[in-house]
């Protein structure tokens, strides 16, 4: 997920088999609809409109409180070719694809845009929709506290008196909402969206979290599904979620270190920093532990330091893009020196806040964690020597450690029952969404999917860090419906 850099937290989904039993499981035909209006916000394409839907913060509820949710659309460009309209179903959780008719969407082939409406949205809890806040210090939402890095020691200590602390500040600022930020309730409010759109069925192209949002709607809402792309796709474990996705980064980063690597010691590479991958790999390690022992001020910076997880963490965020190595290269050279890189740009303090409280909200609500810190340390001691590049941060304690709600509803269980009209497009070398998640999806779904592997490297595939027979793949499943007839390797 390009959203980790923001958000740092990766999530899955709660709910029922099909979409009629449980809370909530299907959406009331005929519903609202949409009044569109002018969308706030510089740079968007002057055909975007905007509009909220209304949806209750508790399907269980028939008398729960009503909440917004914020949806943008570009009307297809063709009415003659119409087909219906395309979800933009955004990574996270805390990422929103409200300004993603105007961005990404342009990006997708005229037949596509031609077809399809494209449908922009904040998930409940983002603003403009009805947000949360947990209000946390702020120091608790840098980015090596929203992972949770270890101590230079390994221990797991501060972790969990961080977990502590922002359970503590969502339980009391969040108010009633936090505790129905879900997965499968995402999934129910798009069901919302595409009756107030007046849609028998919806396509989607979902990216990273957004995938498991897109599998969770397929499973609860097959019978209103048209074309579903899932673009960089994670193990959809029921019995884990968002701890088998952060365990991910073990592999992830293993996947795609050895291309940075190559790059980074290449000659004539402005940002050398060896003469060999061998060589980059091990410097790095060194520089990581020196960093540990010896922390260089980094004013501006929250922490203000850069220590060997801030080191760690710029190197996670680097590999979700190639075009990204310069940041971590530069980040090196400089340490080595005794000097720090400028400060990365980061959102304003309320997105983070808003970002760290919907995550909180889903990772905690989809499923419960356990609370034992010698369980946490004994995980993260065996990650450390096996994956010494992350060192030990995927299978530590998150804030669910100290979550002291359990579950509202059981996790949704993805299944190969429903209609096989479903397209997973992957890259072999993504740090967030590895391989090998993917194709633990792609199992569960059976012949309800095929997947595209694609030989590149990076996080997200179609119209990014893909290649041209990947795009052309997913290209042509959207404008026509026509899927490879077996899994496709794109090298």
């Amino acid at each position: 997920m390009k959203q980790m850099s923001k958000c740092a937290v990766l999530v899955a989904a709660a709910g029922m088999i099909l979409g009629f039993a449980g809370p909530g499981g299907a959406s009331a035909a005929g519903g609202e609809r949409l009044e569109w209006g002018a969308c706030e916000g510089s740079g968007l394409d002057p055909r975007q409109q905007c509009a909220t839907v209304g949806v209750p913060m508790d399907y269980s509820d028939p008398d729960s409180p009503e909440i917004r949710i914020a949806v943008s659309r570009i009307p297809g460009e063709k009415p003659s070719a119409r087909r219906g309209a395309l979800l933009l179903i955004p990574g996270g959780p805390g990422g929103d694809s409200l300004a993603d008719p105007s961005g990404k969407g342009q990006k997708l082939p005229q037949k596509v845009r031609d077809a399809y409406d494209l449908i922009g949205f904040a998930p409940r809890g983002m603003a403009p929709s009805t947000a949360v806040d947990c209000e946390l210090d702020p120091a608790d939402i840098g980015p090596t506290k929203l992972l949770p890095w270890p101590g230079p020691d390994g221990s797991v200590g501060e972790n969990m008196a961080t977990a502590r602390r922002t359970a503590t500040a969502c339980v009391r600022n969040g108010g009633e909402l936090i505790r129905h930020i879900s997965t499968a309730n995402g999934a129910r409010d798009l069901d919302r969206v595409r009756a107030a759109l007046g849609e028998e069925r919806i396509s989607a192209w979902g990216v990273s979290h957004g995938t498991y949002v897109g599998a969770v709607y397929s499973q609860l809402f097959p019978h209103r599904t048209d074309r579903i792309v899932l673009d960089s796709n994670n193990d959809p474990d029921h019995t884990r979620v968002t701890r088998n996705w952060l365990a991910a980064f073990e592999a992830g980063a293993e996947d795609n270190f050895p291309e940075f690597a190559q790059w980074a010691s290449r000659p004539g590479n402005p940002h050398r920093v060896a003469r060999t991958p061998a060589e980059v790999r091990s410097g790095f390690l060194r520089l990581a532990a020196r960093l540990d022992r010896a922390p260089l001020p980094w004013p501006g910076a929250n922490p203000p330091r850069l220590d060997g997880n801030a080191l760690r963490q710029t190197m996670l965020s680097s590999l979700y893009d190639p075009d990204d190595y310069p940041t971590l290269a530069r980040t090196i050279r400089a340490a080595r020196k005794g000097t720090v890189p400028p400060v990365p740009e980061a959102p304003p303090e309320s997105v983070l806040q808003n970002l760290a409280a919907v995550g909180v909200g889903t990772i905690c609500n989809d499923v419960d964690w356990p609370d034992s810190a010698a369980a946490y340390q004994k995980d993260v001691d065996a990650s450390r020597a096996a994956f010494p590049l992350t060192a030990g941060m995927p299978r530590g304690p998150m804030v669910c450690a100290a979550w002291p709600y359990e579950p509202r509803e059981p996790a949704v269980r993805v299944t190969d029952r429903g209609p096989s009209n479903i397209l997973l497009v992957q890259n072999e070398r993504d740090v967030a969404s590895p391989l090998a998640g993917a194709r633990k999806l792609r199992q569960a779904l059976g012949d309800r999917a095929v997947m595209v592997t694609v030989n590149s490297t990076g996080h997200e595939a179609y119209l990014a860090n893909g290649n041209a027979c990947g795009d052309r793949t997913v290209s042509r499943f959207l404008a026509t419906g026509t899927r490879p007839a077996s899994d496709l390797s794109c090298g």
